[in-house]
């Protein structure tokens, strides 16, 4: 069984297209097809059912991923660690992020980075999912790390080290019934339509949890990905939100920001790793610097290297 063989393999499974995971690999599509082929003669089995409309994972080839996944990263792992000894950091490290990070330089860190580690080359990718979708990634072994933020006690297979957080706010229009309000509670805006990020979101979940806490629920009239967007649809009449502190607006006459009374509630930046998986250096050495390029929040005390 060869290694270019699972990584085909790999990349179908992860696209289920074969046109899409040629591209990512560079290949031809026939040269993707024949690799499949022989690994399904290899194995004795059918890894893909293929009809002219979708590509879906057999029960054998759902067996195989993980195990083709990690047979993978064992090999990376093993060429980073003669790298490292040969002389430099080499390889590659897949990060995954929210459409917004909001308290992180995302530029400044891959741009140290790069400087320090110029032969590491590093995958990002957004997830229109939000976090969970990152962390299911990150479990998966399609990402080595991932900036989440999560409402509640991580999977324990989840390593995750806290970055930064923001306190979250209410977000009125000027002319709304609270916008006199020197603070506002979550159970007196239960009955307001909300604008919010999509569920999956760990902003939307943190909101959710804290009124649900309080036997509450409330109705999202609008889900909008890009949370700093969402005053822009408060202005308007639309409904109001609770955003973490760097979407709220500033200096805008239209809307007001009322804090929250009570206990504090924040939205918590993260970096989330694999638990159980060995990190390489180039892995270990991003980690390392993750925490210097938060700036404008509270910052929990060093944690050091993950």
């Amino acid at each position: 069984m060869e290694l270019r063989h699972l990584a085909y393999f790999v990349a179908v499974a992860e696209e289920l297209n074969f046109t899409r995971a040629a591209g990512r690999l560079h290949v031809v599509q026939s040269g993707v097809s024949a690799a499949i082929r022989a690994l399904e003669h290899e194995l004795g089995a059918e890894l893909f059912d293929r009809d002219s409309k979708r590509v879906t994972l057999t029960d054998a080839g759902i067996a195989l991923l993980p195990e083709a996944q990690a047979t993978l990263a064992a090999a990376q792992a093993a060429r980073d660690a003669v790298g490292e000894v040969a002389g430099g950091l080499r390889g590659t490290v897949s990060v995954g992020t929210m459409t917004v990070t909001g308290i992180l330089d995302m530029p400044a860190l891959f741009g140290r980075f790069h400087a320090e580690h110029p032969a590491v080359t590093i995958r990002l990718s957004a997830a229109t999912s939000g976090s969970a979708g990152l962390v299911e990634a990150v479990l998966d072994g399609r990402l080595d790390m991932a900036f989440v933020a999560l409402p509640g006690r991580p999977p324990a297979t989840l390593a995750v080290r806290e970055l930064a957080s923001a306190p979250f706010a209410a977000v009125v229009p000027a002319g709304h019934r609270l916008a006199g309000e020197r603070e506002v509670t979550l159970a007196a805006l239960a009955d307001e339509p909300f604008i919010d990020s999509p569920p999956g979101y760990g902003n939307r979940a943190i909101v959710d949890r804290e009124l649900a806490a309080e036997g509450l629920r409330r109705h999202v009239v609008m889900e909008v990905a890009d949370i700093t967007t969402v005053p822009a649809y408060v202005r308007h009449g639309l409904g109001v939100a609770v955003l973490p502190s760097f979407a709220l607006p500033a200096g805008d006459p239209l809307t007001r920001v009322i804090p929250l009374a009570g206990p504090p509630v924040a939205w918590t930046l993260s970096v989330a790793t694999h638990a159980c998986r060995r990190r390489n250096a180039a892995l270990r050495a991003l980690l390392a610097i993750a925490g210097e390029f938060v700036a404008g929040e509270e910052r929990p005390p060093s944690l050091g290297p993950d």
